[in-house]
């Protein structure tokens, strides 16, 4: 059962990187093993919560899996939860958080554990884990200076 945190001080503002990591339709543009991305549904949740439900196809080396998630979007605690509904896990859940920062940054918190149903997918994924969410991580920190430009 992998897991993985990570806390990083960015130079971008809470409100950018909530939305960057929230707009999940994108994620194939710039995410590492990302190979699709479909919003199912999006609807207004429980107080002033927003949710999400997206089909991800994630591809690495032969494999090519879709899995479903929910997605809770809390915009005014820019927090973005997610839990896993099909696909090949036996469970996922992860979430981002942004705090903004005083000189105009925001402190961010990932976090992330799953297991997949393969053995062989989970021993295979392992072996790269780590460093496959930080790579992660970074294509997140590439795309928002892409955007909102270095700094």
């Amino acid at each position: 059962m992998p897991t993985h945190s990570e806390n990083r001080a960015l130079p971008w503002t809470a409100g950018e990187m909530y939305a960057l990591v929230a707009d999940v339709a994108r994620y194939p543009e710039f995410l590492p093993w990302t190979a699709a991305a479909r919003i199912r549904s999006h609807r207004p949740g429980a107080d002033g919560s927003e949710v999400m439900e997206a089909d991800l196809v994630i591809s690495f080396k032969v494999f090519r899996e879709r899995f479903g998630s929910r997605i809770v979007l809390w915009p005014a605690r820019h927090r973005i939860e997610t839990e896993y509904l099909d696909g090949p896990f036996r469970y996922m859940r992860s979430f981002w958080e942004f705090a903004p920062r005083d000189d105009g940054g925001c402190d961010v918190a990932f976090f992330v554990d799953f297991e997949f149903r393969n053995a062989i997918l989970q021993k295979l994924i392992g072996v790269v884990f780590d460093e496959a969410m930080r790579r992660v991580v970074r294509a997140f920190e590439a795309r928002a200076a892409e955007l909102y430009g270095a700094r």
